[in-house]
């Protein structure tokens, strides 16, 4: 991409923040409210836990770090510590910064910066676990026995420091050359095991290929990134603690839980249609769980099949409870438990509410007021910040594709068919590599062959007004 295809992008992208109604940095009250919070914090009930050596793993250029994890065997087992950042210490509940966390709801991320849930004095200061910082914390601590299974769950508020911040290509070098430190090195052991737990309760998680918008010496680019097997162990530590939480929030009656219901027979049905369109060998005995972890994802038949299972994940919301009466459905089906979030509060507004509740509950006494009052509201305000979130997040790589693609409409492409509509089948969503390109597919007589090459035209991309269109060459 050239530096002159940047301008109608970035014009673009100005256009989209507008369409959307994001705000274009915080109002003054808000950001007195932050500089004021970060030289007073309240950390009154914070015990001292530097001594313990804390690392983070996130992509390299973060700054808003939620996480950090030290992980150390017992007797019989394992321990593991996830301090995560404290965002309570520094917002004044009713306060300005409350007010505007409410308004926001989530991080938002565009390739050329983001809209942040808290001012970045917060988000990617005072508050963020930044390596060789002293930072408040909710800390857990989960106790496994030796198969991996959580026998005891502790959490307390804490100051903790970070030693270190690794992201994820470092972390899988470390494992994998046998150069890891036994806290780091035990990620794999803990997180394979928490995959075998995964399996036996008939949990799922999809390694699904993302289009990752890049920068490249000022410009944006796409690429596929197929996750590593330490990003997989890495979220089996924060899936832990989202199903301790929700332990802890049923025991003490009160919770708000990310519920997810079975997919419809209709739903894998279709599914298995998919596979045999694909040439996935899916025997009736078999489960769906079982396949999709016998796969892998840098085949593209195998992303394709993987795409086409995460329409089984949709339906997924946030859901309340109170006196002890658990919602229907209260299973997250694919994660296969009780589940809540508790892990992002940097980046995610309901997770300061449910890491207070789980402050509260394993310290046997009731949650502030100020958390039961704001529950109610909490799901509708999280549904439509994660639609506006799934918005802006298609919506910049349609902008990325179309501004990669816009001076070469007429030109044929080697494509993979990995989407078909059902009741349209000349309509469909076709996968390119070069481009990392997955956009839509129309304009054909004949039926889209799934899961098969196919010769395309681009035939429409234009970052100020359209998305990429291709149609069968």
């Amino acid at each position: 991409m050239t530096g002159a295809a940047d301008t109608p992008l970035r014009v673009a992208l100005r256009a989209l923040r507008t369409e959307l109604g994001l705000p274009d940095g915080f109002p003054a009250a808000v950001l007195a409210e932050a500089a004021e919070a970060v030289r007073n914090p309240e950390l009154s009930g914070h015990e001292d836990a530097t001594d313990l050596p804390f690392l983070t793993i996130d992509p390299p250029a973060s700054t808003d770090l939620d996480q950090a994890m030290h992980l150390e065997r017992r007797a019989h087992g394992y321990r593991v510590h996830y301090a995560i950042a404290d965002v309570a210490a520094f917002v004044r509940p009713g306060g300005a910064l409350d007010t505007e966390a409410h308004r926001r709801v989530n991080t938002l991320y565009f390739p050329d910066g983001k809209v942040p849930l808290h001012p970045e004095s917060l988000s990617e200061g005072a508050a963020s676990l930044l390596p060789g910082e002293t930072r408040p914390a909710v800390l857990w601590e989960i106790d496994l026995d030796a198969e991996g299974r959580a026998e005891a769950t502790r959490v307390r508020r804490a100051l903790v420091r970070s030693r270190a911040k690794l992201d994820y290509a470092g972390v899988q070098r470390q494992i994998d050359t046998g150069t890891a430190e036994e806290p780091l090195a035990l990620l794999k052991d803990i997180g394979t095991l928490r995959e075998e737990q995964e399996i036996a309760r008939g949990g799922i998680s999809l390694d699904v290929p993302e289009q990752e918008i890049v920068e490249r010496g000022g410009s944006y680019g796409l690429e596929y990134r197929a996750p590593l097997p330490a990003d997989g162990w890495n979220a089996q530590i924060s899936l832990l603690t989202g199903m301790a939480a929700a332990r802890l929030m049923k025991e003490s009656g009160t919770g708000i839980l990310r519920t997810l219901p079975v997919a419809p027979d209709g739903a894998v049905a279709r599914l298995r249609r998919s596979a045999e369109a694909l040439h996935i060998d899916w025997p009736h005995h078999v489960p769906y769980a079982q396949v999709v972890r016998s796969l892998d994802p840098k085949r593209t038949d195998h992303a394709a099949f993987l795409q086409e299972c995460t329409t089984l994940l949709r339906g997924a919301g946030y859901t309340v409870f109170e006196n002890g009466e658990l919602p229907t459905p209260a299973v997250h089906a694919a994660v296969a438990e009780l589940y809540t979030h508790c892990t992002a509060p940097l980046r995610r507004l309901v997770d300061r509410y449910a890491a207070e509740l789980c402050v509260a509950a394993a310290a046997d006494r009731e949650p502030p007021e100020w958390t039961l009052a704001a529950l109610p509201a909490l799901p509708k305000e999280m549904a439509d910040g994660t639609r506006r979130a799934n918005t802006v997040e298609r919506e910049c790589v349609d902008l990325v594709e179309a501004a990669l693609l816009k001076d070469r409409v007429g030109a044929v492409f080697d494509a993979y068919v990995v989407d078909v509509k059902e009741r349209e089948p000349t309509i469909g969503t076709v996968h390119i590599d070069d481009p990392a390109i997955v956009a839509r597919i129309e304009g054909g007589t004949a039926e889209l062959p799934l899961g098969e090459r196919l010769r395309v035209r681009l035939t429409q991309a234009d970052p100020g007004s359209s998305k990429v269109l291709f149609a069968p060459a």
